[in-house]
This record gives structure tokens, C-alpha cells and sequence, in this order.
């Protein structure tokens, strides 16, 4: 049970938003059985009535996967709204302290960008419930395609208007720390647009509408772009303040960051084309995609190389996960587990399968999903882990003094 705590104030971090962001990552990976289990002819994901006639008439153990990852979307679900709730209401009150006004004048204020994420990440949480919770949803959804880019672009602005205030002040009065910038925290932007982008680019995929897709299209686009711009100037002076003081201990797990970017483009990508290739006749190769796919795969195997090689040698999760010491950003190690298993999924599936690599559930695709489950389930525990030690019986038992 979580007990979550009340007018933290000075002691609040915009970071506790990451944790809103990883129930809503969970999601995203349970939805992934229905995506590529549950058979949905015509439609490019599945909905409440493709779920309930795949229960009828599955197997005993694909109606079981089935009902754990339905009753896994409301629990996570819940999850994630609680913490954003939670979290909008402590940030208010933090932005009136005097640490907030002091954060402000850091290279940490760049956090505040996680509140645009962890929004962004609720309406696209949001969209996934409707579609595996409400019937009838499917027949009134290119009313809601709109609603729904409208509702991005609102995140957008704020994405926006943050990043507006941190880059005029390091631009115009000077004082970014580039020896305190050791680490990939400068990235978080980057990550948000990527979430507002993925989000805006699911009408282009899902619409039958032209000019609904379209928008999607170029809006996506637009945020697609600034996302790499900022991720390539964050890796940049990242990687060059590492070199020369080393990575900044507390911060070192966004060194695993760049995973979950990847992962939340490529979808932006691969809904795109769904687009361009049924509305626009603009077609791409299932052997396109597979390279693509691949390449990001690369990607992420390299970064997790090297940002696992450095925390397990500043001994991280002995100190700030299993150990006594407490940070916010601990929650930054959730999302790249949930990446890696969400664009593994669709590697084996859009990828593998989709060339004739490998056979739908043949020994060799059950074990290869099985490393995107095992990559899940780790991150199911470590969300339950960090939830006890910031806001549940760890949490308590600190907070009470031993009689």
C-alpha cells in the first residue's frame, strides 16, 4: 500500500514525476499481449470487443495471458493517475518554496520537464484503457482523434514554454554548470517531446481520415525533430562533462535514458508509415522496417552497456535501490527496462516474423518474448521496489523512529 506523503515542499523533486511515467510504461508492455495475441482483422490494434471474442474461443492459457494483462492495464493505470495526481498537487506547493526558486537557477531545472512527460504519457495510457475497456469505443474514435491532438499539442506548449525559460536564461544570462552537467539529465526534454510526439503520431496510424492523419503526421514530425535536436546537444555536452569529472553518482542512471527514447521514436516512426502507407501511398518495406527496428535495437544495447558498466561500479542500486539512501531519480531506471522489452516486442513481431525470420509462436519466438517478459517483469518489481522505499512500508519504517 502506498502511503504517499503530504506537503513535502522543499523536499519535493519534479523527478518523483518518473514514477507517474514507469506505471505508465507497465501499461504500455501489458498492452503489448493484446497487440500481438488478440487477433484484431481490419483495425491496427485491438478493442474491447476483439478481446471478448478472443476470450470465447482461446485456449485456457491464452484466455489466462489475456485476463492477467487486462486486470495489469487497470492496476497500472491506476498506478499512474494516483501518482500524477499526487505529484501536480506537490509540485504546486514546491513551486511556491524558496527551493523551487533556487532550482530554477540550476541545471536541474530542466526536471520540471518531467511533468510535461509524465502528462503525455497519461493521455496516451489513457487512450489504451478506452481501447481495451469500453465497448463501442472503435465506432466513435475519429471524434476522439481530434480531441486527442489537441490535448498533445496542450502538453506541447508546456513542454515548450519550460524549456523556454531554461534555454533564455542559459542563453541570455549564462550559468549552465558544465561541470556539474556529468551525466545524461539534460536528456529528460528530449524524452518529453518524444512522448508528446509518439502520442500525436497515433491518429496517423489509426485514422481513415486524410486530414486527421495528416495532422498527425506533420505535428508528430515537428516533435519528432526536436527530440533529436535536443537529445544530440544533451549526448554532446553530456558525454564531453563525463570525460574530464567523471559521472555524477546520483544522476548516472539517466545514462540508460537514451533506451527509452528510442523505443518511444521508433513507435513514432512505425506509426507513421501505417499512415503514409494507407492514407498517402507512401509504402515501406518489411525489410525497411526490420533494419530500422534493428538499428534502434543497436542503439539501446550499446547505451545499456555502458550505463549498466558505470552504476554497477559506483555501486548504485546497493545504495539507492536496495540501500538506506534515497533519491528521485532512482525512477529513472524503470523506463529503460520498459523500453527495451516494448521495442523488443515489436522487433520480434514487426521484424523477425514480419520477414519470415521466425514463426509466430514457435519454440524460438516464445523464448525471444520470453527476454522481452523477464526485461518487464524486472521493472514490475523495481516500480513495487522504489514505490515501498519513497512512499510505502520502507518509507513508514524510516519515518518512525525505533522505540
Amino acid at each position: 500500500m502506498l502511503s504517499m506523503p503530504k506537503k513535502m515542499g522543499e523536499r519535493y523533486s519534479p523527478l518523483y514525476f518518473l514514477a507517474s511515467v514507469g506505471a505508465g510504461g507497465l501499461v504500455v508492455t501489458f498492452f503489448m499481449y493484446l497487440l500481438y495475441w488478440v487477433p484484431h482483422t481490419g483495425k491496427p490494434v485491438p478493442v474491447f470487443e476483439d478481446i471478448m471474442a478472443h476470450l470465447a474461443t482461446a485456449s485456457i492459457g491464452a484466455q489466462a495471458l489475456t485476463v492477467i494483462a487486462m486486470a495489469a492495464i487497470a492496476y497500472f493505470s491506476y498506478l499512474n493517475i494516483r501518482l500524477l495526481v499526487w505529484n501536480l498537487s506537490e509540485f504546486a506547493l514546491f513551486k511556491k518554496s524558496d527551493a523551487y526558486i533556487n532550482h530554477q537557477k540550476t541545471n536541474a531545472q530542466t526536471q520540471v520537464k518531467a511533468q510535461a512527460l509524465a502528462l503525455a504519457m497519461t493521455i496516451n495510457v489513457l487512450f489504451m484503457v478506452g481501447l481495451v475497456f469500453v465497448p463501442g469505443l472503435w465506432s466513435v474514435v475519429e471524434y476522439l482523434f481530434p480531441l486527442a491532438i489537441l490535448a498533445f499539442l496542450a502538453v506541447g506548449v508546456l513542454a515548450f514554454r519550460n524549456l523556454g525559460q531554461f534555454l533564455s536564461r542559459v542563453l541570455v544570462e549564462g550559468g549552465f554548470d558544465r561541470a556539474n552537467n556529468n551525466s545524461f539529465a539534460q536528456l529528460l526534454p528530449a524524452f518529453a517531446f518524444s512522448m508528446i510526439g509518439v502520442g500525436l503520431a497515433a491518429p496517423a496510424a489509426m485514422s481513415t481520415i486524410k486530414i486527421t492523419a495528416g495532422i498527425s503526421l506533420i505535428t508528430s514530425t515537428f516533435f519528432l525533430v526536436t527530440s533529436v535536436i535536443l537529445m544530440t546537444i544533451a549526448l554532446i555536452l553530456g558525454f564531453a562533462a563525463m570525460m574530464k569529472h567523471g559521472a555524477a553518482k546520483e544522476t548516472s542512471p539517466t545514462l540508460l535514458i537514451v533506451i527509452p527514447i528510442m523505443t518511444v521514436l521508433g513507435i513514432l516512426v512505425v506509426r507513421q508509415d501505417h499512415g503514409l502507407h494507407t492514407l498517402f501511398d507512401g509504402h515501406t518495406s518489411n525489410s525497411d522496417t526490420l533494419m530500422f527496428l534493428t538499428t534502434l535495437i543497436s542503439i539501446q544495447f550499446v547505451f545499456a552497456l555502458l550505463g549498466i558498466m558505470v552504476l554497477k561500479a559506483q555501486k548504485y542500486f546497493s545504495h539507492y535501490v536496495t540501500g538506506t539512501d534515497k533519491s528521485a531519480g532512482s525512477y529513472a531506471l524503470v523506463c529503460p527496462g520498459i523500453g527495451f522489452s516494448v521495442l523488443f516486442q515489436f522487433f520480434i513481431n514487426k521484424g523477425l516474423v514480419a520477414n519470415g525470420m521466425l514463426d509466430k509462436y514457435s519454440l524460438a519466438y516464445m523464448v525471444l518474448t520470453g527476454v522481452a517478459i523477464a526485461s518487464q517483469l524486472a521493472m514490475v518489481w523495481l516500480l513495487f521496489k522504489l514505490n515501498s522505499k519513497h512512499f510505502g512500508a520502507e518509507a513508514r519504517q524510516v519515518a518512525v523512529p525505533a522505540e
